[in-house]
């Protein structure tokens, strides 16, 4: 088997999915990547078996066939050629593997085919379509609130809610907690839940394109769910799990809303985390008229530093510990310029609102409080 192809494409759609290969797979076919030629097509695909990724791209060949790949092996060949066309050719009896260029010749050893994972297929599935740039938004508005504790898998992945009234996107790891809604993206009268892994979702987001033009097309089942874009698809296996029950986190009952520049409580944070103890990366927030007090102290080391800033205050004044290290997240992932924080008792979680958003969606972030020492 044989076949032409820019060295150049080939390296860019490698590329884009080869962030699903692991150094150390379970399997160590998958290792390689899969390609199958079919009347000049060539269909790449890197899996780790909870995600496949597949790309198809045009090429010359007269001839169908398919072999497994080194990746690593060929994706740094591939860097360090010069734009030019090669020349793959594959010996189908023992799968060696001999790639020409203008510059040399190189040779390397492939797989049978046949023992590469199969790739799941959707049948009885459920297909909607959104924009990319939507998506994207979703996952860079959620994933980073994901946990990473792998005894409570149904953390480790953004819950998916789908109903005839609005798509939401949900993600908590026990401190914090992100919900974030678009009433622009709607299903059919039956309501639609799905929890997608986190690794699935950032190869996601740097697959996708960040513009409008783009749609999604999104297919899923009980099992696994389907995304297609262009000459890019992907398919990932679903975290079967139940997902906690979220809404009963979110307080209702906030009596104080403290309206501040994003930026400056950031930077603020930013400074002042630096003095807060390692371990518990506390800062206290001292709500008082319309002004905070952020402080944070290490009595370990005699560290200590305090800033005031100002703020709109509907309320009475309270005094609140978070960990910096939630709360810089949280505001380091909203856009807007001003953020509303809705308070109700040093002891229970607060919301961080963003003051502008668009008509066509909602973003709610919540944060765990830090008990306070009282002495401190």
């Amino acid at each position: 088997m044989n076949f032409i192809v820019s060295s150049s494409y080939l390296l860019k759609n490698l590329s884009s999915i080869s962030g699903v290969i692991t150094s150390n797979p379970v399997v160590p076919i998958l290792e390689n990547v899969l390609f199958e030629i079919d009347n000049g097509n060539l269909l790449i695909t890197a899996s780790d078996l909870q995600t496949s990724v597949m790309v198809e791209l045009q090429v010359e060949s007269k001839e169908n066939g398919s072999v497994a790949i080194p990746a690593k092996i060929l994706i740094d060949t591939l860097k360090n050629l010069p734009e030019q066309p090669v020349t793959f050719s594959i010996d189908e009896s023992n799968y060696n593997i001999e790639i020409n260029s203008d510059n040399g010749r190189y040779k390397l050893a492939g797989e049978n085919s046949a023992d590469f994972p199969k790739v799941p297929e959707i049948s009885d599935g459920y297909l909607f379509n959104l924009k990319s740039s939507t998506l994207g938004t979703a996952i860079g508005n959620t994933i980073f609130s994901t946990s990473t504790d792998e005894l409570r898998p149904a953390m480790t992945g953004v819950f998916l809610h789908l109903s005839s009234k609005s798509c939401t996107f949900v993600s908590t790891d026990g401190h914090r907690l992100v919900k974030y809604i678009r009433t622009d993206i709607k299903g059919d009268e039956i309501d639609h839940d799905m929890i997608i892994p986190r690794k699935s979702l950032n190869l996601l987001k740097s697959i996708i394109p960040s513009d409008d033009k783009n749609e999604i097309s999104i297919e899923f089942n009980a099992s696994n769910a389907f995304f297609s874009y262009d000459n890019i698809k992907m398919v990932c296996r679903l975290i079967d799990e139940r997902y906690p029950d979220y809404e009963n986190v979110i307080p209702s009952d906030n009596s104080n809303n403290i309206t501040v520049d994003k930026s400056e409580i950031l930077n603020s944070l930013k400074r002042i985390s630096i003095y807060a103890n390692k371990t518990t990366n506390q800062v206290r927030l001292k709500v008082s008229g319309s002004e905070i007090l952020i402080s944070a102290e290490d009595l370990d080391f005699s560290n200590e530093a305090n800033e005031r800033i100002s703020c709109d205050h509907e309320g009475s004044d309270i005094e609140i510990g978070f960990n910096a290290k939630f709360l810089i997240e949280i505001l380091s992932n909203i856009l807007s310029d001003k953020v509303i924080f809705k308070l109700s008792e040093p002891n229970r979680a607060g919301l961080i609102l963003p003051e502008d958003i668009d008509d066509d969606e909602d973003l709610t972030m919540l944060v765990m409080p830090v008990m306070l020492n009282d002495n401190a």
